[in-house]
């Protein structure tokens, strides 16, 4: 598993390639919660290259939109595909997060206005 964090007009993309390898999922998990408990409000999860999803890994992404929507941030999860893509249908979890085809799509979609509560 390859983690990539990028940080651009106040969106912070992590981008997950291959297949999330255990060792790496500490890894993944410190490098999200950092990232969620700092000052960042917009968070993109690119999950494209993502070759399979452990529930572990799941979990980081599930504790961080919890986070950051605490701080009225907004995540969003752009190119899911394949077995990935299953997990969060299956889980209705597509109805809850919003979830874009590409990262542009997603990129826009963080980029919007946000909502005052």
């Amino acid at each position: 598993m390859e983690i990539i964090q990028i940080e651009k007009n106040g969106i912070v993309r992590v981008t997950v390639k291959g297949k999330t390898e255990a060792e790496l999922t500490l890894e993944f998990k410190e490098g999200v919660k950092q990232i969620a408990e700092g000052d960042k409000r917009r968070l993109l999860f690119d999950l494209g290259a993502l070759e399979y999803l452990r529930s572990s890994v799941l979990r980081v992404i599930l504790n961080a939109i919890k986070e950051i929507n605490q701080k009225r941030g907004k995540v969003v999860i752009c190119c899911l595909n394949g077995y990935a893509k299953e997990i969060f249908e299956v889980n209705y979890l597509n109805n809850s997060i919003p979830i874009t085809e590409s990262v542009e799509s997603g990129l826009n979609e963080l980029l919007a206005p946000m909502k005052a509560a």
